[in-house]
């Protein structure tokens, strides 16, 4: 008599049956990477050409649930659009603002100036909005510096 052992019934011996079970493992662990290079590299993409703001004590805008507009100024006097990275002229800049705005003169503009920009170069493409007929131009500053500010009663 023969006896079956370890086998409990299954017939042939040392064959095993495929695991049905899907191993979720690997996907979270490359879902957990892609989270952390997105976390890192989202502010980078998002910040445009890089200017060093002005320090002031003011009070913050209310947020808006549309994107304004966002004109930089940097240090050399130079204006870029949005994420460009080009500079562009003067003379191009509002209608080029007008056709992104899609010819809505309501639409908020922000005027990032370099804190070692000459006032002249941000006042010039403030005017150049108003001429333009943008109604709603703001100037942000650097709001952590500006808590500091208020703090040492400056």
């Amino acid at each position: 008599m023969a006896m079956m052992m370890g086998n409990s019934g299954r017939g042939r011996r040392g064959r095993r049956r495929p695991m049905a079970d899907i191993n979720v493992t690997p996907l979270v662990d490359v879902m957990l990477v892609l989270l952390v290079v997105f976390m890192i590299t989202a502010p980078m993409l998002a910040t445009g050409v890089a200017v060093t703001l002005p320090k002031t004590a003011a009070e913050q805008l209310k947020q808006e649930n549309e994107r304004p507009l966002v004109v930089t100024v940097d240090k050399d006097a130079k204006v870029y659009v949005g994420m460009e990275k080009e500079p562009i002229p003067l003379k191009e800049l509002a209608p080029m603002l007008m056709a992104l705005a899609e010819n809505n003169l309501e639409k908020r503009v922000y005027v990032r100036g370099d804190e070692a920009v000459p006032y002249g170069a941000v006042v010039s493409v403030l005017a150049l909005l108003q001429r333009a007929g943008f109604k709603n131009a703001g100037l942000p500053v650097d709001a952590n510096a500006a808590a500091r500010i208020l703090e040492q009663g400056g």
